[in-house]
């Protein structure tokens, strides 16, 4: 028996094309109470959209966040040797260390926004192939880390947050994207933790380095994650998909988050339906990948750190527009006049 739930990447390609839609008709219940409720139709923006879109997905008319999680997911890469990051992949397991022992924002992000946060290392000891000179990942350790991920979402969660750490992942992200939707390293890298000008020149060209070592596999999304990508962001995919299945909302932080993502949504095009994007990340490509995917963040604060910083703090924002949509009153019930 497949240690994995998807013995080939084959079936991870057939689940994608046998993806569950959510609940219309809680979706349209909202809609038809937003009409009601004592404000100008439309007034409250994208807050109306987002319960519509959380009751789709929770298949409730009333949607609710009680169960809401955060899961980071992370994973070392073999590329860092190449110099593309300032840091040390040892920065990995040591901020592994501090999630756990609570020090890092996202421990005080996930506090504020009343989440349960857990953090999921996947072969630290061990880091990807530098994807330069092969994949970065053998099809067995691919699926068994999509299987990881897929396992760590808890069925009638109401929320899903993810995130992930990794140095030398915005490599891995950045020739994920331009393997996706075309561009070298110069459309896509960016500076990460805080590269010079020097150390970013050096990372578009090893993407670029990339890009042509595995350019047999380019038109096959779920081959381009496996080449260029790495443990936690296929790790982030697996959840994606489970959340899919359990009918789940997930948001999305960053860049890496959102590449991890995103071959999903080319095998099929609605396969992030159940997802939105929380922020746009400072970090280049991340605007133009979010563009390519259809999506408008949530936010934009101008952050970079990873970690699932920015989707813990957009978390509140579904609160409020829960809280708006839940508690307003209706027209009649006000004896409030609405509009002729």
């Amino acid at each position: 028996m497949s240690k994995t739930r998807f013995a080939t990447v084959e079936a991870v390609r057939e689940a994608c094309r046998t993806l569950p839609d959510g609940d219309e008709h809680a979706t349209e219940v909202v809609r038809a109470r937003q009409r009601i409720l004592t404000k100008p139709p439309g007034s409250l923006g994208r807050l109306e959209e987002l319960a519509a879109w959380l009751a789709c997905w929770q298949g409730r008319e009333m949607p609710v966040l009680e169960r809401v999680e955060v899961l980071i997911f992370a994973g070392n890469h073999g590329v860092v040797a190449r110099g593309v990051s300032p840091y040390p992949p040892e920065v990995t397991t040591q901020m592994v260390a501090n999630f756990t022992t609570g020090g890092a924002a996202i421990n005080q992000l996930a506090k504020v926004a009343g989440a349960k946060l857990r953090v999921i290392p996947l072969s630290l000891e061990t880091p990807t192939c530098d994807l330069v000179e092969a994949p970065a990942m053998e099809e067995a350790e691919f699926l068994a880390a999509i299987d990881t991920g897929f396992a760590a979402v808890a069925p009638g969660t109401d929320l899903l947050a993810l995130g992930e750490m990794g140095i030398g992942n915005t490599t891995a992200a950045a020739a994920v994207a331009a393997a996706l939707f075309g561009g070298g390293g110069q459309r896509w890298a960016g500076r990460g933790t805080g590269l010079d000008d020097v150390g970013l020149s050096r990372k578009q060209a090893v993407i670029d380095a990339a890009l042509a070592r595995h350019k047999d596999v380019l038109l096959d999304p779920l081959q381009v994650a496996m080449a260029l990508g790495g443990r936690e962001l296929a790790a982030i995919m697996g959840a994606v998909l489970a959340a899919r299945l359990h009918r789940t909302p997930v948001l999305l932080d960053g860049f890496v988050s959102t590449a991890a993502a995103a071959p999903l949504a080319r095998i099929a095009p609605r396969a992030l339906d159940h997802a939105r994007i929380a922020h746009c990340s400072a970090e280049t490509g991340h605007r133009a990948l979010a563009t390519a995917l259809g999506q408008q963040p949530l936010l934009d604060l101008g952050m970079r750190l990873g970690e699932a910083s920015g989707a813990a703090v957009a978390i509140p924002v579904l609160h409020a527009a829960i809280a708006c949509h839940a508690g307003m009153a209706t027209f009649a019930a006000a004896g409030v006049r609405d509009r002729d």
